[in-house]
């Protein structure tokens, strides 16, 4: 998933800042560099790379993975949870964004 497009201004209270490396991701989600892999190759997250070209993920990457995570421990198809917690997301983006539009909309 691309980055959120709203940034705060000291980069270690950015939900997307690229802080964390894939081993340390892992180990962060209790899974391995493969799984963080499949969801790259699936589309769900795309880390960014570093100058060396090693992949790093943001805490917002993280919970997205986390999800993942979840979905697959409970038997959900790798594919399948991907496109699942990409449709919660947009969901969930589309409701934030009708509740921005009724709260400055207009009451003709």
């Amino acid at each position: 998933m691309p980055p959120r497009s709203t940034r705060p201004v000291d980069k270690f209270d950015d939900d997307d800042y690229p802080a964390y490396t894939m081993g340390r991701a892992a180990e962060m989600l209790g899974t391995t560099p493969a799984f963080l892999r499949a969801l790259g190759e699936h589309r769900l997250i795309t880390p960014l790379r570093s100058e060396g070209g090693h992949r790093r993920y943001s805490r917002y990457q993280l919970r997205i993975a986390a999800r993942a995570r979840e979905l697959v421990d409970q038997g959900t198809p790798i594919e399948a949870a991907c496109r699942i917690v990409i449709l919660e997301d947009q969901l969930e983006e589309a409701r934030r964004i009708n509740e921005e539009l009724r709260s400055h909309g207009t009451t003709s």
